[in-house]
């Protein structure tokens, strides 16, 4: 009977076990072992196998943990004339995430209290309107209009941060 034939069962069934406690695919995990056959012949080797196989799991499991994870895509900070998106802020996905945290601050501020609403979309205008402008508009004097946006920006302050995921492990912010 040919080897490949013979280990092809049990190699899959070895592989599906513990491909998910190493955080792998089976098939990667598979090949894995197939190369690691390749390169060697072993006396005995269903017994070969199943120990490849929690061998190349457990490397896998060493790797992970090794590996930390880019701040940045590698390929933003190197300007390749193919790459269309070398910057990060052109990038599709850039541009729906800020338009998901605008929409969140936005849905924020309209749950405020009192005169915050419309003091903070006012600030928040593309105009860009001066203190005089939006005291002006809210009919309130412009000495006031500092106090009262501190006030309304703590509150929508409070109001994030008890509305989005802390980012770092375990629930830790960084």
């Amino acid at each position: 009977m040919d080897l490949v034939t013979e280990l092809s069962p049990l190699l899959a069934a070895e592989a599906a076990a513990e491909a998910a406690a190493a955080g792998m695919d089976p098939a990667d995990l598979e090949q894995a072992v197939w190369v690691r056959l390749l390169e060697q012949t072993p006396a005995e080797p269903r017994r070969w196998v199943r120990s490849a196989v929690r061998a190349e799991a457990r490397r896998a499991r060493r790797q992970a943990r090794r590996e930390l994870p880019y701040a940045a895509e590698p390929y933003a900070a190197v300007p390749f004339a193919a790459e269309p998106y070398a910057d990060p802020e052109t990038r599709p996905e850039s541009a729906v995430l800020a338009a998901e945290r605008r929409s969140a601050v936005r849905a924020a501020v309209s749950r405020t209290p009192g005169r915050c609403p419309r003091l903070l979309a006012a600030m928040l205008s593309p105009a860009d309107p001066t203190y005089r402008e939006i005291a002006g508009e809210l009919g309130m004097s412009q000495g006031s209009l500092g106090p009262v946006r501190s006030r309304c920006l703590g509150c929508l302050r409070r109001m994030l941060t008890a509305e989005v995921a802390a980012g770092g492990r375990w629930g830790k912010e960084r």
